[in-house]
C-alpha cells in the first residue's frame, strides 16, 4: 500500500486531494467514517479518534445538526445554513492540530430542505471567491423521493453549479428506510429499498459529463437507525452488481469504477460492513452508534457519581464538601467524548482505515479559515503601475490646493 501521508496533507481536504483520498481508499480496499456532529464536542470527539486510530475520516453535518448548532432558542429559516457554516468553521479552526485529513461533509438534503443546500454553496462560493477553495468539501444530495429522472435531472444542475469549485457530490438512488432529519420511510415498499445495476449506471452517465468527484449511496436494504437483528435484511453483495454493469458498459479497466457509499451504517454486522468495503464503498455514515456512545459515556458517569451530583456541597466525604469538580461540564462532557471516540475507533477498525495515515506534528498549528488569493504577477504590477498614476494625481492636487 503506498503512503496515505505522502499523497494528501493533514487537515481539512477539498479538490483534487478528496478525489486522491477515495482513489487510496478503493484501490487499498478500506472505507472512511462519515459522522454526524453536532456540536464542537462531538467534532473534537471525532477528530481526536481519527488521531488516535492514525486514519482519515469525515465530519458531516445533518440539516438538524445545523439548526442545533446554531441555538435551538433562535427560530429563522436559514438557521441550518448557519450552523452547519459555524461547525465547518469550528472544523477549519482545529484540524490541522489532529494531524489527519479531514472532508468535511453535509449530509442528507431532502427536495424539501434545498433551501439550506443553497445556503451552504453560497458560503462556499464565497470562501471560494476570497480563499480559491470552497468552504466544504462534499455535499449530499437525497432526492431518492423523487423519480429517478427528477432526482438525476436536479442533482446534474447542482454538479455544474460544484464542479468549478471542485466540490465533491454524493447522491441516494433507491430509498435509505427508517427516519432521518424528519423525512420517515419506516413504511417503505421494501422493493424500494434496493437499488438496481441499471439506476445506479444511469446516474454515471449523467454526472461523468460533468466531471469525476461524485459517488452514489445505492441502497441494497439499508435502514437508518438500529433495529432488532432480523429485522433488517441487508445485502451488500447488490453493489457488486452495480460494479461489474458499470465495468461492462464503460468497457473500463478498474474494477469498481463507481465511488460508493453506505448508509445506514449504525447496527449493520462485520461481515455486511466487509462486504460493501470489498464491492466499492468508500465511506461509510454512522450517526446511532456514535449517538448512544456519547450519551452512555455521560450515563456511566452519572451512575458512578450520583451521589456527588445531588448538590453542589456535600457528599459522601462530608457535608460541607464541594461537587464542582464532578458538575463541572469540562468533567462530564469530557466523559461523553471518550466514549464516543472509543466508538468511532471501533468503526475505523471495521472498515479498515487505521492506521492508515501517521498524524503529523506540526512544529506551529495554524487554522484553515482562509488564506487571501494570491495575485498574479502580472497583475500585481498593474496595481502597482494604478498606485503610482493615482499616486501622482493626488500629490500634484494637494500641491495645486496650497
Amino acid at each position: 500500500m503506498s503512503s496515505l501521508c505522502d499523497i494528501v496533507p493533514a487537515g481539512v481536504i477539498t479538490g483534487e486531494n478528496v478525489v486522491k483520498l477515495f482513489d487510496h481508499a478503493r484501490d487499498n480496499g478500506y472505507a472512511i467514517p462519515a459522522v454526524n456532529c453536532t456540536s464542537s464536542s462531538t467534532a473534537n470527539a471525532v477528530l481526536e479518534a481519527a488521531r488516535k486510530a492514525k486514519s482519515p475520516i469525515i465530519i458531516q453535518v445533518s440539516n438538524g445538526g445545523g439548526a442545533f448548532l446554531c441555538g435551538k432558542g433562535v427560530k429563522f429559516a436559514d438557521s441550518a445554513t448557519v450552523g452547519s457554516v459555524a461547525l465547518a468553521m469550528h472544523v477549519r479552526s482545529v484540524a490541522k492540530y489532529y494531524g489527519i485529513p479531514v472532508i468535511l461533509h453535509s449530509d442528507h438534503c431532502a427536495k424539501k430542505l434545498l433551501p439550506w443546500f443553497d445556503g451552504m454553496l453560497k458560503a462556499d462560493e464565497q470562501f471560494y471567491k476570497n480563499y480559491g477553495e470552497p468552504l466544504f468539501s462534499s455535499h449530499m444530495l437525497d432526492l431518492s423521493e423523487e423519480p429517478d429522472e427528477e432526482n438525476i435531472a436536479i442533482c446534474v444542475e447542482y454538479f455544474k453549479r460544484m464542479a468549478p469549485m471542485k466540490i465533491w457530490l454524493e447522491m441516494e438512488i433507491g430509498i435509505t428506510g427508517g427516519e432521518e432529519d424528519g423525512v420517515n420511510n419506516e413504511d417503505v415498499d421494501p422493493e424500494k429499498l434496493y437499488t438496481s445495476p441499471e439506476q445506479v449506471y444511469s446516474v454515471y452517465e449523467a454526472l461523468s459529463k460533468i466531471g469525476n468527484m461524485f459517488s452514489v449511496a445505492a441502497a441494497f436494504g439499508n435502514v437508518h437507525g438500529v433495529y432488532k437483528p432480523g429485522n433488517v435484511v441487508l445485502s451488500p453483495e447488490r453493489l457488486g452488481k452495480h460494479q461489474e454493469y458499470a465495468k461492462q458498459k464503460l468497457n473500463s479497466k478498474l474494477d469498481k469504477p463507481i465511488y460508493l457509499v453506505m448508509h445506514g451504517g449504525s447496527g449493520s454486522t462485520d461481515d455486511e460492513i466487509a462486504t460493501a468495503v470489498k464491492n466499492g464503498v468508500v465511506k461509510m455514515n454512522i450517526d446511532t452508534d456514535t449517538q448512544w456512545s456519547y450519551w452512555d459515556g455521560l450515563r456511566a458517569f452519572e451512575k458512578e457519581k450520583r451521589e456527588y451530583l445531588q448538590a453542589q456541597i456535600g457528599n459522601p466525604t462530608g457535608a460541607d464538601k464541594p461537587n464542582k469538580k464532578f458538575y463541572d461540564p469540562r468533567v462530564w462532557i469530557r466523559k461523553a467524548e471518550e466514549s464516543m471516540i472509543a466508538r468511532v475507533m471501533t468503526s475505523c477498525s471495521k472498515l479498515g482505515c487505521t492506521g492508515t495515515y501517521t498524524p503529523e506534528e506540526p512544529e506551529v498549528g495554524f487554522a484553515q479559515i482562509g488564506e487571501p488569493k494570491k495575485l498574479d504577477s502580472m497583475l500585481l504590477v498593474a496595481a502597482m503601475g494604478v498606485g503610482a498614476v493615482v499616486g501622482t494625481y493626488l500629490m500634484k492636487y494637494v500641491c495645486l490646493k496650497k
